[in-house]
């Protein structure tokens, strides 16, 4: 998957730029939803990290993403103390995941004296409380509620060897570096360097959790998650693993609210702190695979696939500019039903409508694959697919 990853811009442009090129927009995500899906990818396995591998759903997790995003905004314009423009990226992306997790160590220490429903709800109750007051606190902008853009390291965000220009490349969809005559023939656009950096640290990020996952520590939160008291009884402080995953998980939830900020360069109390966010890490999680860790990933993928596929025209490639530019016009002149053309029907039941065909989606997945696009995968080869796919080609080729 990180080889399909890597080949997929290169892969995408010979596509566009071959003669099945309008069919293929259609169909593929742009290498800019891609990035997009890297750093949401990143927030929702730090979701499912703490949800997924202890059970305790954690429905305030945009506190952690919208922490580390306004931390990089305010640094970047100079609004901190002993923080500024010329402060490096990577350092940034360290501290925002420091502060996210010392907010964890704080909210986790109280939430986890309860559990189930009551610790979901406080968690919601947390993040509610700091998305109120940064959308009206006026330290952070002028108009707090619009959120805050930034004005300072107009050179962009420089991900790579701090001190090492040649090792470090800027992000943005507009102020990131591109390169030319990489390896002798490789030309990449601002959006597909900041995909290739941005990934970079999405790939050490979710390594990182997954040596966790597989430590002794993790096989405890597993525990915890199958029968808490059993675990407690034999000797574990489990309110000690809870809140070291709680707090880990905001960790990681930080650096990919610095990543959102790095590439798009601003923030707003709704994309950054409201509950609503915490949602969407949750659907994908459910529709990759709720405790594979990168089961949010694909879900993700997925999500946002699916969205731009059935996008308005405007929003990228999608269904409906492709049915507008392939479907003739006197098949569009078509009357369906009591006046209702065929255009008319692709207007009314696809423009704008993406986010309803998503949550058929969600239910569907519930119903029938409840255990994710990944986990069903594992369950159908007997295992994770890193161990079962080699296992089948010894055994095919054996055969």
């Amino acid at each position: 998957m990180i080889l399909a990853f890597a080949l997929y811009p290169g892969a995408y442009t010979l596509l566009v730029n071959s003669g099945l090129s309008t069919e293929v927009v259609a169909l593929l995500p742009r290498i800019e939803t891609l990035v997009v899906v890297l750093f949401f990818g990143l927030f929702a396995m730090s979701f499912d990290f703490i949800s997924g591998y202890t059970g305790y759903l954690s429905f305030g997790h945009a506190a952690f993403y919208g922490t580390g995003a306004y931390l990089v905004a305010l640094a970047a314009n100079g609004t901190l103390p002993l923080l500024g423009p010329e402060t490096p990226f990577m350092l940034l992306l360290v501290l925002a995941g420091v502060a996210a997790a010392v907010l964890a160590l704080a909210i986790g220490s109280v939430s986890f004296r309860l559990s189930g429903v009551y610790f979901a709800m406080i968690t919601l109750g947390f993040s509610q409380v700091l998305y109120v007051f940064v959308r009206d606190w006026d330290f952070v902008s002028s108009a707090p509620r619009d959120g805050v853009a930034v004005t300072g390291t107009l050179e962009g965000f420089r991900i790579g060897v701090p001190g090492v220009d040649g090792l470090t490349v800027a992000i943005g969809q507009l102020t990131g570096d591109s390169i030319e005559g990489l390896l002798g023939f490789i030309d990449l656009t601002p959006t597909e360097v900041s995909f290739y950096a941005i990934g970079a640290v999405v790939l050490v990020c979710y390594l990182a959790m997954q040596r966790l996952v597989h430590s002794p520590f993790g096989r405890t939160l597993i525990a915890i998650r199958e029968n808490e008291e059993r675990a407690r009884a034999i000797g574990y402080n489990t309110y000690a693993y809870k809140l070291g995953a709680f707090v880990a998980s905001g960790f990681f939830a930080g650096i990919a609210g610095a990543l959102f900020v790095g590439f798009r360069r601003s923030v707003t109390p709704e994309n950054g702190f409201y509950f609503l966010v915490a949602g969407d890490a949750l659907l994908v999680s459910i529709i990759g695979g709720f405790g594979t860790l990168a089961g949010p990933l694909y879900g993700e993928l997925f999500d946002a696939t699916v969205r731009e596929f059935l996008s308005k025209e405007g929003g990228g490639g999608g269904l409906l500019p492709y049915l507008r530019a392939n479907v003739g016009d006197a098949t569009l002149a078509t009357e369906l039903y009591n006046g209702l053309t065929v255009a008319e029907a692709i207007d009314t039941f696809l423009n704008g409508h993406a986010a309803l065909y998503v949550g058929v989606l969600f239910v569907l997945f519930v119903l029938y694959v409840p255990n994710g696009l990944l986990g069903t995968a594992r369950d159908r080869m007997g295992g994770t697919l890193a161990k079962a796919v080699p296992r089948r080609l010894r055994r095919w080729l054996g055969e």
